[in-house]
């Protein structure tokens, strides 16, 4: 009879066979490639979106799936009906449709997703469950997917009917029958294989928005430096790279690239370090005193749960400031944690403009985060509006002198993130590692710890509230040493 699929497995072999054949038979070598919260954003969504329609009956999960189908027949009797999570088996090809509508002519199929738009793999989700039901022997009247509406902004009570998109796609899940059902005797063939499935790396592996879990299993063999260690190559290049035998390091010295890839490769085996004093220097200059290094932290959910929020919305809930008066002045600091369970914008937003003042030099890494939050805030509160946005015009992003590599050395791996960069610059300082903090190392971890805080006693909520200030506290601690580094360079050491 093959494997018992589930839409999700069917899926993951439309990515990848050898991706499902390795979580079915190797899941001790998958390496975690999202976070919690993805998932729990999916399953807050799925839940929500039943009631789009009204009044449903929800179908219990149940380790014993011959329960959920027995309960999804007898709901599939009383129609017209609206069913969640109905269940339907055909030849081993199992799956539960998130919304059903039961008319007495037929059906329509409801897929809901936890995304902003549809993608080519959604499509191939709702096409199965049209497969299994219409080999059952149901009138599939409609096929559709739900999906969350970033322009829709709350204003009150949550509307369901403006939160949600649901889009036909009927039509297109029709015209992908014979492909699913293909599809399902391939994978049936593969899945028979008992040794590992000797698939090469190649276009599958890049195709999709996400790092594949099993990514570090299937380049294991790969030279040390390879083509796809190439910091912010598109994955295109390097696939066709990899096609033609350009693999490693040294393969690719010789290779027309662009120049800064060609500085990655050859650094590497240099270990120059590259400084272009002129156009560092000329870049300083736009920094002038006072000087503030400021860095937010911020959260999203897919479901807006403010006035005046969206799906997806970034809320900042959190800053630290780090600020130079003059040049004589020693660094001080200011920092800001909303409390949980409040609407945070408001406050961040005045206790920001009482912090920084007027005119003074903004300094940040990766620039496009701090302007379009304030931009957001500035949009949301009119009253504020003119001094946030005179920030804006104040913010310079010292990630400049690394993203156009006038400083770079091997270290940085090709790559001008602030994680990579910060310990290229100062690698043997404690103080600057991450991995030392004791709660919160990286941006989602602040993020997914603040939305948890509710869970903790106020004793241990203390104690978390002291590890993320310290984390952010870093953030812009960092963006003073980066700057004084810049200085050193050019040797200005006032």
């Amino acid at each position: 009879m093959g494997i018992y699929l589930s839409k999700s497995k069917y899926c993951k072999a439309i990515q990848c066979n050898k991706l499902l054949w390795l979580s079915q038979n190797k899941p001790e070598e998958a390496t975690e490639t999202s976070s919690a919260s993805v998932l729990e954003n999916g399953i807050m969504v799925g839940e929500l979106a039943r009631g789009i329609f009204g009044e449903y009956t929800n179908i219990e999960f149940d380790e014993d799936v011959s329960k959920m189908l027995d309960a999804t027949n007898e709901q599939m009797k009383q129609a017209p009906n609206i069913i969640t999570e109905a269940s339907f088996s055909y030849n081993n090809s199992f799956c539960s449709v998130d919304i059903l509508k039961n008319e007495p002519d037929g059906v329509e199929i409801y897929e809901v997703k936890s995304t902003a738009n549809i993608k080519p793999i959604n499509l191939d989700d709702v096409s199965y469950q049209v497969y299994v039901l219409k080999q059952l022997g149901y009138n599939v009247k409609s096929a559709n997917l739900v999906h969350l509406n970033t322009k829709y902004i709350r204003k009150g009570k949550l509307e369901l009917d403006k939160l949600f998109t649901i889009e036909d796609v009927t039509e297109i899940a029709n015209d992908k029958q014979k492909e699913v059902e293909n599809k399902i005797a391939e994978i049936n063939k593969y899945m028979e294989q008992k040794e590992v499935p000797g698939d090469v790396i190649g276009k599958q592996c890049f195709m999709h928005d996400y790092d594949c879990p099993y990514w570090k299993y299937c380049s294991k063999n790969l030279p040390d430096k390879n083509v796809f260690d190439i910091a912010i190559m598109r994955k295109e290049q390097k696939e066709e790279l990899y096609k033609q035998g350009k693999i490693s390091f040294e393969d690719l010295r010789n290779e027309s690239l662009q120049e800064k890839y060609h500085q990655q490769i050859e650094v590497d085996f240099t270990d120059e370090v590259i400084m272009d004093k002129e156009r560092i220097q000329e870049f300083l200059k736009q920094i002038e005193y006072p000087i503030y290094f400021l860095d937010f932290e911020g959260y999203e959910k897919p479901i807006p749960e403010f006035d005046d929020s969206w799906a997806y919305e970034q809320i900042p809930f959190q800053y630290s400031i780090h600020y130079i008066e003059n040049k004589e002045a020693e660094v001080k600091h200011l920092e800001f944690l909303a409390e949980s369970g409040i609407d945070p914008r408001r406050i961040l937003a005045e206790s920001l403009i009482r912090d920084i003042p007027e005119n003074a030099s903004i300094v940040v890494y990766h620039s496009s985060y701090e302007t379009t939050r304030i931009k957001e805030l500035a949009e949301i509160f009119p009253d504020l509006r003119e001094k946030l946005l005179n920030m804006n015009k104040h913010i310079v992003d010292i990630k400049k002198p690394f993203q156009s590599r006038w400083y770079y050395c091997k270290a940085m791996e090709g790559s001008y993130s602030i994680k990579y960069v910060l310990p290229a610059l100062y690698p043997n300082e404690p103080e600057l590692d991450y991995h030392n903090l004791p709660v919160v190392h990286n941006g989602i971890e602040a993020s997914d710890t603040f939305l948890k805080l509710s869970n903790y006693t106020k004793e241990e909520q203390e104690k978390i509230r002291k590890g993320m200030l310290m984390y952010c506290g870093l953030d812009t601690y960092a963006l003073v040493k980066v700057w004084e580094k810049l200085k050193e360079v050019v040797g200005d050491k006032k």
